[in-house]
């Protein structure tokens, strides 16, 4: 009789580690589902329970999740997992019942060789993507059109040095006014950054006070602008939509409140919107030069134009760029002034890349 009591106290210690089982598997089904449901994350924005990157808005940030999910995430699983199971065989093979007389070695040659080539391997392994990452961030193709951001306490400028060099402050917009036009508080703004789709965008970034820093994950993108320095970046969005982002370097006691809009739209909406905005529209987003284009290079046949810097038609070049500021010699652009200009900006850009 005690016999078949003592095995059924022992099949009922059981009992809880199936349950326990059993519910984990169970938690293991339903977070398969909800993974599934949650496939279609939001675009530009973050997803409400979301746990992984935001959907790729361009190739640069295609690369990044590529290199975090395919790369160093299995590497650093396997790291932890190889660890894990170190310390656990040391603490069940090595305990006091086990060896009662503890060994006395200080030395192995070959463990000391392998901890130490192991980790070099691996970072080298991870440097080969990392490399090839930073190298496409530095790797800017021939840009479509520049625009220049000026951090603020807190609001952002923007200026379209090749449109006019037009200028306008974007500001969040207060909850009720967000909730009603159908933005996400604190990431919606008044007037958001517009850029036509499939074209390479140079950003220019930089600060008027403080430290800030221009980031906006869909496209991975993340320049610190800091006043006195011109930091280069560069996107170049796949497909229409809008885009939203943070200021990230803390900057203030209102730095929560410096959202980031991005809108992407095709090239005719993107020109509509120029015009409407006092701006001219630039040759080289309308995908060649137009036949005005001739007219002014007499005028400019002897200088060599910094790449990135265009003219636009001949009704609206002399007033943005004359001759006597296009064909200054270097040694006088010691003297631009402290704070940047939209021309200024423009063509010292190339040489004060971040």
């Amino acid at each position: 009789m005690r016999d078949k009591t003592a095995a059924g106290r022992d099949a009922s210690r059981f009992m809880p580690s199936r349950f326990r089982l059993g519910a984990l598997a169970t938690a293991a089904t339903y977070a398969m589902g909800a993974a599934c449901a949650r496939a279609t994350d939001l675009l530009g924005q973050p997803t409400p329970g979301g746990y992984d990157m935001q959907p790729a808005g361009d190739q640069l940030k295609r690369s990044v999740i590529f290199f975090h999910n395919d790369i160093l995430m299995p590497i650093i699983t396997a790291i932890c997992v190889f660890v894990l199971a170190l310390l656990i065989y040391v603490c069940v093979k090595f305990r006091k019942e086990n060896n009662p007389t503890p060994s006395n070695f200080t030395h192995n040659t070959t463990v000391e060789i392998a901890w130490t080539a192991a980790p070099v391997l691996i970072l080298m392994f991870i440097a080969i993507f990392s490399f090839r990452l930073l190298y496409a961030y530095h790797d800017m193709p021939r840009p479509d059109m520049t625009v220049k951001v000026t951090g603020n306490q807190w609001y952002w400028n923007y200026a379209y040095p090749d449109h006019g060099a037009f200028t306008f402050d974007s500001l969040i917009l207060p909850e009720a006014k967000a909730n009603a036009v159908g933005k996400p508080y604190r990431l919606g703004v008044d007037n958001p950054l517009v850029v036509p789709v499939g074209k390479v965008v140079r950003v220019l970034v930089t600060g008027a006070d403080v430290i800030h820093d221009f980031a906006l994950p869909a496209f991975g993108l993340k320049t610190d602008a800091i006043p006195g320095k011109v930091n280069e970046t560069w996107f170049k969005a796949d497909k229409p939509g809008i885009y939203y982002g943070q200021c990230s370097e803390l900057c203030g006691v209102d730095h929560a409140f410096m959202p980031i809009e991005i809108d992407v739209v095709d090239e005719p909406k993107f020109n509509a919107w120029v015009l409407g905005h006092g701006g001219k529209l630039n040759a080289k987003v309308l995908g060649g030069g137009g036949g005005a284009a001739p007219a002014e290079s007499p005028a400019s046949a002897g200088t060599t134009m910094p790449a990135g810097t265009t003219v636009g038609p001949s009704t609206a070049a002399p007033a943005a760029m004359p001759v006597s500021t296009a064909v200054k010699p270097p040694a006088a652009q010691t003297t631009r002034p402290a704070k940047l200009t939209g021309a200024t900006t423009s063509s010292a850009s190339p040489d004060s890349g971040g």
